[in-house]
């Protein structure tokens, strides 16, 4: 997380007595990454975080492995594999390698489960709907088109104004999710440069604590397994907390994007980092000003990356029959670009206005049975011109 942030009443220094009124000691708890040599935070209970009651399996599944899935370029509609469920048992996994995961998720229903990953950072992109991320930390207004950035091992509830209208796209990521290191300067500010600065980034208000005793279930993550725990004490009963690790969210109508004099690189398009992949977005901006400059992009070979688009919105200039949902995958070592025509299409044009969030991943992707069931069949041949 770029900045710190301090919430609640804590003590004057770490690590030492703090008691509430009646002189009982409120119970920290560091939150610390990469061992004790990274970014934390320090939280404040009014009871330890381990007090759980009962520990069990947990069953489900998002998604078998399409083992023999052919190396090529697909097109697929995510929203053929919606089905019931809330906010994390909804998901299903559409793309997946050691780095990274991605899902989509029609959320029809409210839980009162908390959730848990344990192994992976979160991205959560907000396609459609508005409501309310509940963690530890507080509460963070969720908007339509919002990333929320949610730290492994954070205790969280997203609650939806209108299960009718609720979408998103997860991005699961086995390293820390990471505002790129050239947006910032050596004192971890956000340089002028940057597409996005420190004034876009939304952060959680802490709430009143909720000291209540009971049978609290919270369903943890540790890769493709999960468990339930009972938990004793609701998990929300911070006083106060401070640190650099906390869900936060941007939204991508807030990114600053570059125009350049001709085509400019995906690259450029940058928003966050991970090991071993990178998310970027595409939004509405300026063509290339170059007089003979080519809108469309070039036709190009992936020779180290794997491809994926999430589209949003709007109108995908480079293709026909892509909408809103719908995602591509484009694997290295096979050339894509524009379809025939959209190119010559393309030039004389002003503007653009899109909407679409891109990973790319530096290891091949494996697909799963949905990329089977939700596909295009015909996409592959889509640059035949008839």
């Amino acid at each position: 997380m770029p900045f710190y942030v301090k919430q609640g009443e804590i003590p004057t220094k770490r690590h030492i007595t703090f008691k509430k009124d009646n002189g009982e000691l409120y119970r920290e708890e560091l939150f610390s990454t990469h061992g004790f040599s990274n970014i934390y935070s320090n939280k404040y209970h009014h009871n330890m975080p381990t007090k759980a009651l009962e520990v069990a399996p947990y069953s489900l599944s998002h998604g078998a492995d399409w083992q023999d899935s052919l190396v090529q370029n697909y097109k697929l509609d995510t929203k053929q594999a919606d089905c019931q469920g809330n906010f994390f048992n909804a998901r299903n996994k559409i793309f997946f390698n050691n780095d990274v995961a991605m899902y989509t998720a029609k959320v029809t229903e409210d839980t009162d489960e908390f959730y848990r990953n344990a192994y992976a950072d979160e991205v959560l992109f907000v396609h459609e709907g508005e409501g309310t991320l509940l963690s530890e930390y507080g509460a963070l207004a969720v908007k339509k088109w919002d990333y929320l950035i949610i730290p492994r091992g954070t205790t969280y509830q997203l609650k939806f104004n209108d299960y009718k209208a609720a979408r998103l796209f997860v991005i699961e990521s086995s390293t820390m999710v990471e505002v790129p290191k050239h947006f910032r300067n050596e004192y971890g500010q956000m340089l002028e440069s940057a597409p996005y600065c420190e004034r876009d980034i939304r952060t959680p208000v802490l709430q009143e604590a909720i000291v209540e005793k009971g049978n609290f279930s919270l369903v943890c993550k540790f890769g493709d397994k999960y468990q339930l725990t009972a938990l004793e004490w609701h998990p929300f009963d911070l006083v106060g907390w401070d640190g650099c690790v906390y869900p936060w969210a941007f939204n991508i109508q807030e990114y600053a994007p570059k125009v350049g004099k001709i085509h400019l690189p995906p690259s450029d398009h940058l928003v966050f980092t991970a090991h071993n992949f990178v998310i970027c977005n595409f939004v509405p901006r300026p063509y290339d000003f170059h007089p003979q400059s080519i809108p469309a992009p070039y036709y190009h070979s992936n020779i180290d990356s794997d491809e994926v688009l999430y589209y949003v919105d709007g109108d995908f200039m480079s293709r026909t029959g892509i909408e809103a949902g719908y995602m591509t995958l484009h694997q290295k070592g096979v050339p894509h670009g524009p379809q025939p025509g959209k190119t010559e299409a393309s030039i004389g044009k002003t503007e653009t206005y899109e909407y679409a969030v891109m990973v790319d991943t530096f290891a091949p992707l494996k697909l799963t049975e949905h990329v089977k069931n939700c596909m295009s069949i015909d996409y592959n041949r889509s640059w035949i011109e008839n």
